[in-house]
């Protein structure tokens, strides 16, 4: 949970959470744009978006070192000096 990597990977579902619940909520209210209530739907994106932070630092409790429960760590390999 204290590497960059872990960070970034975390980041990237937080923001495809973001998108998919604020996608959702949108889609669900079958309205044009201009009538959609843009606070309740970003407030409820945005609810997602903590959710997902609060899972992946959930799981990173679980064993490995990614944002994911099954997933392997997010460590970068470094390649021995010439």
């Amino acid at each position: 949970m204290w590497t960059a990597g872990f960070w970034k990977a975390t980041a990237e579902r937080a923001l495809r959470t973001f998108a998919q619940a604020l996608a959702a909520v949108l889609v669900a209210g079958a309205t044009t744009l201009l009538d959609v209530d843009w606070k309740a739907a970003l407030a409820t994106a945005g609810m997602a978006t903590l959710l997902a932070v609060l899972t992946a630092v959930g799981a990173s409790r679980a064993g490995t070192h990614g944002p994911g429960i099954t997933e392997t760590p997010t460590v970068r390999q470094r390649r021995p000096a010439p």
